[in-house]
């Protein structure tokens, strides 16, 4: 038996819950941007995927118009900054709805670095940084889903295993539904199946 659920007979926020409790675990873009006055915002964003490999191009989802988004439009370039385990509380800080115009990075106490082909700074604490220039946005409703390419990334030294980041020392976080957070837990080792090695389907191997 399942339940049918149908969003024109639902309301907005009502059908947002049951899609962010169903598409997780989400990853979440702790993005840094400056405002066109040069004020400092940091905020994550959990509607955070990779949209391109060659240009390399992030994107995420802004839901409404938050600094995030004005600053993005006003200056043309963000930084994607991962978000540790060891960093929730401060991720979360972030997420508060301070005034227009306060700098998330003074407000939270979050000590940052200069990026170093962007304007925005980079959070110094965390693992990986992806500096941004805009490629493009796109308004789909009540959101807008902004597209970065990738123009430098850094990445600490401490999670690199062969030159390779290593999930186990990333430790990354990841949203799920209404206020439940994730950390990794299992990591399963799976290549994928040439087809001239396929046995057939799993369930019958």
């Amino acid at each position: 038996m399942r339940t049918d659920f149908d969003p024109a007979a639902m309301s907005r926020d009502d059908f947002y819950r049951l899609l962010t409790s169903t598409v997780v675990p989400r990853p979440i873009a702790w993005v840094s941007t400056v405002s066109a006055d040069g004020v400092h915002n940091l905020a994550p964003h959990s509607f955070f995927s990779i949209a391109s490999v060659a240009p390399p191009v992030v994107q995420f989802s802004s839901v409404g118009r938050k600094d995030t988004l004005r600053n993005v439009e006003a200056t043309g370039q963000f930084v994607v900054n991962f978000s540790p385990e060891g960093l929730m509380a401060q991720i979360n800080d972030t997420g508060a709805d301070f005034p227009h115009g306060m700098s998330e990075f003074e407000a939270a106490g979050i000590d940052s670095e200069p990026s170093l082909r962007v304007k925005p700074l980079r959070v110094a604490a965390s693992p990986v940084a992806l500096e941004c220039e805009v490629h493009s946005t796109v308004g789909i409703g009540d959101s807008t889903v902004v597209f970065g390419r990738v123009v430098h990334a850094v990445v600490s030294q401490d999670v690199l295993v062969d030159g390779h980041p290593e999930v186990a020392r990333l430790k990354p976080l990841s949203r799920m539904g209404k206020n439940e957070w994730a950390t990794i837990g299992d990591v399963r080792d799976l290549a994928r199946i040439p087809y001239a090695d396929w046995q057939g389907p799993a369930g019958d191997r």
